[in-house]
């Protein structure tokens, strides 16, 4: 049964993309059957892997809107690494969902026959609180990662986010829990960065993943060569960051086993 988890926060540019690549890369190099559903419309889960939005004949859409996931996922041979790629497509997919029997939940759904087949699910919700994120929040079975820009203004829609949760919980979900914080893009030099990793410890109590991922440019230039850190730049900090929170969060479930 795979451990599934969605990755998310209503402010983009945090770094959330980026931490489901490559921690599933470094999953992966841990001998982890992984599959990345990108739950975004922009589709940069699936740029950052190689591949091509505008050709995929199918992913997250038509798991959402059709019956079955499985004939759309694509495996990356090199990297042991599987996705459900998102494609223009589900841009419309907040829309036609509205009116859908079970909408919250058709997620969940497509993703329960890959339970069996994956040791991890990672889902990459878009930057917003609607329709999409609400699936991807139901689906999460095992809980929420929310990554965390360690910059003041990251810090305003904790509060928000905290409140969806809550939501979803009450009414869908009651188990939903947050799995962890993932402070990114943590610049040592600052007293801004220090002070933000204490005000989010302080907000989620035990529940900050002790591996904080550094601001780092190899970790922005990844992405435009198709490549998780784990390939494009093994030795560098960011590279060596992601490392850390994988096996942190792999040693974390077995712990729970």
């Amino acid at each position: 049964m795979a451990y599934t988890y969605t990755l998310v926060n209503q402010k983009g540019g945090v770094g959330k993309t980026t931490s489901t690549i490559n921690l599933a890369a470094y999953l992966a190099l841990l001998n982890q059957r992984v599959l990345i559903v990108d739950l975004d419309p922009q589709a940069n889960a699936t740029s950052c892997l190689g591949v091509d939005k505008s050709t995929v004949p199918g992913g997250t859409y038509e798991a959402l809107l059709g019956d079955t996931a499985a004939p759309f996922i694509l495996l990356n041979e090199k990297l042991k690494l599987s996705i459900l790629p998102s494609s223009p497509s589900l841009a419309g997919a907040e829309v036609e969902l509205v009116d859908e029997l079970a909408r919250e939940t058709r997620l969940k759904k497509a993703l329960a026959p890959l339970q069996d087949i994956y040791d991890y699910i990672l889902i990459d919700c878009p930057p917003s609180l609607g329709l999409l994120t609400v699936n991807g929040l139901v689906a999460g079975q095992d809980g929420v990662i929310v990554p965390v820009q360690c910059e003041y203004l990251a810090l305003e829609g904790l509060g928000q986010l905290t409140q969806t949760i809550e939501r979803v919980r009450s009414a869908l979900l009651p188990d939903l829990s947050v799995r962890g914080v993932i402070l990114t893009m943590f610049d040592g030099r600052t007293n801004l960065s220090t002070d933000v990793v204490a005000e989010v410890n302080k907000h989620f109590p035990n529940q900050v993943f002790k591996s904080i991922i550094p601001r780092n440019i190899r970790l922005a230039e990844a992405p435009s060569y198709g490549l998780p850190i784990s390939v494009y730049a093994p030795d560098s900090p960011g590279a060596l960051a992601y490392e850390k929170l994988a096996r942190e969060l792999l040693n974390g479930d077995k712990a729970k086993k």
